[in-house]
């Protein structure tokens, strides 16, 4: 039989994962900003393929705080988040530990990577734009073109300094520079139909209901409204939108990723090791992938049908470390031009 077992917070949690399971022969324990119902394909499989058991700890938030508190003694080996934001947190939080691992190596890009071996990336998500079926014509897109004054009125999105958009407006930083996507965030702010607000889910709702053309979103987002049993509303929401990947005919479209990193004090770091090994493979990254609707990295790993209907994607080449260089400089540019305020009369 396969083994998980899903921790939840709280003192209970502390308990269950300290008193003995941590050194436990046979185990790895996992601290994850992913649901778990999303990784426990994984770790069955991984499970299944090597007798490791898997102990889940989830948390919503404060993750490096909880490693830091924990120090040497935490049971955490393996950190699965999301975003070059946390996983570069985690690394500056010092409770990353780099492995040289040439199995990992070999199946993950060198952009994907922390290039001291801090963190590796299994999955990417585009930062595309959501467009109206009926009200955009256009089938092609740059981030360039959002200061555009043609689509004054017309863009909708979340709040600028959301990681997810602090990573798009960094890529732009790295590729323009801070003085030229000031200007372009300002523009931006201008072809903005309200101010900014709610998620990515939010941006297609908003083009349904005929309140904006284009809308800043992940892609995994439209395979999430598309499959929405409990809310259906939002299969109507995703089926009024069209894909624009931009920079597609240039650069290519910024991507985030999906990432994982071997803690600074992993009391299992054999198992760890495995585990890593194996969420890198074209195994475990076309079984990941599919769970969250993403692109896998590896070489060999298949995208899923559903992700394959949002459209092809050409990835921007920019290494992820040098968007994450720039997160400090674009957070301050978005307060600059006040984004968040909306268009200005």
């Amino acid at each position: 039989m396969t083994s998980i077992r899903t921790i939840a917070l709280g003192a209970v949690s502390v308990l269950a994962l300290s008193a003995g399971s941590a050194l436990a022969d046979g185990e790895v324990n996992i601290y994850s900003y992913r649901q778990p119902e999303l990784i426990k394909p994984l770790t069955d499989a991984f499970t299944k393929e090597t007798g490791i058991k898997t102990n889940v700890l989830f948390l919503d938030k404060g993750l490096v705080e909880r490693i830091t508190a924990e120090g040497a003694n935490s049971p955490a080996d393996v950190i699965l988040t999301v975003d070059i934001a946390r996983l570069t947190e985690a690394k500056e939080g010092g409770v990353t530990q780099p492995l040289v691992d040439e199995n990992i190596n070999s199946q993950i890009p060198a952009q994907y990577r922390d290039p001291e071996g801090n963190w590796f990336g299994l999955t990417t998500r585009g930062r595309v734009l959501y467009a109206s079926k009926d009200r955009v014509s256009e089938d092609a897109i740059t981030y360039e073109e959002l200061a555009d004054p043609k689509w004054k009125g017309r863009i909708c999105m979340r709040d600028g300094q959301h990681a997810y958009n602090v990573g798009l407006f960094a890529s732009m930083v790295a590729h323009h520079g801070a003085e030229y996507t000031e200007t372009w965030l300002a523009g931006l702010k201008q072809n903005l139909v309200k101010k900014p607000d709610g998620n990515d889910r939010a941006q297609a709702k908003a083009i349904h209901a005929g309140e904006c053309d284009l809308g800043l979103a992940n892609t995994y987002y439209l395979g999430l409204m598309k499959t929405n049993e409990k809310d259906p509303e939002e299969k109507d929401w995703a089926a009024s939108v069209k894909v624009l990947f931009p920079n597609a005919a240039d650069r290519g479209t910024h991507v985030n990723i999906s990432g994982m990193a071997l803690t600074k004090n992993a009391p299992n770091k054999d198992n760890a090791v495995k585990l890593m090994e194996f969420l890198a493979s074209d195994e475990a990254q076309t079984i990941y992938a599919e769970q969250v609707f993403e692109y896998p990295v590896g070489p060999n790993a298949k995208v899923s049908e559903m992700v394959a209907s949002f459209g092809a994607i050409k990835a921007d080449p920019l290494p992820l470390a040098d968007i994450a260089a720039n997160r400090k400089i674009a957070s301050e540019l978005v307060d600059k031009v006040g984004l968040n305020d909306g268009a200005t009369q």
